[in-house]
């Protein structure tokens, strides 16, 4: 399995996953940070500085953030392992705006640049940066392995890829919970607070067909990434995944 791409946000449409989801994106970015962190009740705060910290024995200077979104994981970078510089890319330039208003407010102006662009095709040349992030992003790719294979064309030799995911619970009460809360409460909110509420019911499905755990590490491997480490948090919820060139 390569990614979810048969699970899109408009099913009823004919555009390409792709699509979908820059124009979902551009139409939760407004309530997006608040809903994330709502619907997580805090914890995605504690998995994104998490994942940040897994790169600190490794000092990157220049970082890329793939899927940065409104950019909150690449802050999180910057604060914990002050680069020279971060790039953050997204497919959704409503996303970007958010991020932009978060740089300018924070005076980063030097130290984060946003671009809009392909996570599967990304605009760098081979080998340019000595770590790379992904939150929450990789679920929504259209062509998982391309994604990851492009991940570790622009890493260094020897860098790091740094990918949180969302993942499925295996052990009871937890996977049963889990699933009754995704699959009810979060479409139920997500109808409430944000004006496309078919985002939240794409997320559950999406998450549920996301080949997590040993699978995604799998993949990772033919994607040319040589060593690879997959940790499990709270319970099997959220995973931090680490590849190295």
């Amino acid at each position: 399995m390569t990614t979810s791409e048969t699970v899109k946000p408009y099913n009823e449409s004919d555009t390409a996953k792709k699509e979908q989801v820059a124009d979902m994106f551009d139409n939760i970015s407004g309530t997006y940070d608040f809903l994330n962190h709502f619907l997580s009740l805090g914890i995605d705060i504690i998995w994104r500085k998490k994942a940040i910290r897994a790169l600190k024995a490794a000092k990157p200077k220049y970082l890329l953030d793939v899927a940065t979104g409104t950019g909150d994981f690449a802050l999180e970078a910057i604060k914990i392992l002050q680069p020279s510089k971060v790039v953050g890319v997204d497919i959704s330039q409503g996303m970007l705006d958010v991020a932009k208003e978060k740089i300018v407010k924070k005076d980063l102006e030097d130290k984060f640049e946003v671009l809009l662009g392909d996570s599967e095709n990304l605009p760098f040349a081979d080998s340019t940066f000595d770590a790379v992030t992904v939150a929450f992003g990789v679920r929504n790719f259209e062509n998982l392995g391309k994604g990851l294979a492009d991940i570790c064309r622009v890493l260094k030799p020897g860098g790091q890829a740094v990918i949180l995911e969302f993942s499925n619970p295996k052990r009871f009460p937890v996977k049963q919970l889990y699933r009754f809360y995704f699959n009810r409460v979060t479409p139920l909110i997500g109808r409430i607070f944000s004006k496309d509420y078919r985002a939240y019911s794409y997320l559950p499905a999406s998450v549920a067909r996301f080949p997590d755990g040993h699978r995604f590490t799998d993949i990772l491997c033919r994607a040319g990434f040589s060593k690879t480490v997959c940790r499990p948090q709270t319970f099997g919820i959220c995973t931090i995944y680490i590849g190295t060139k």
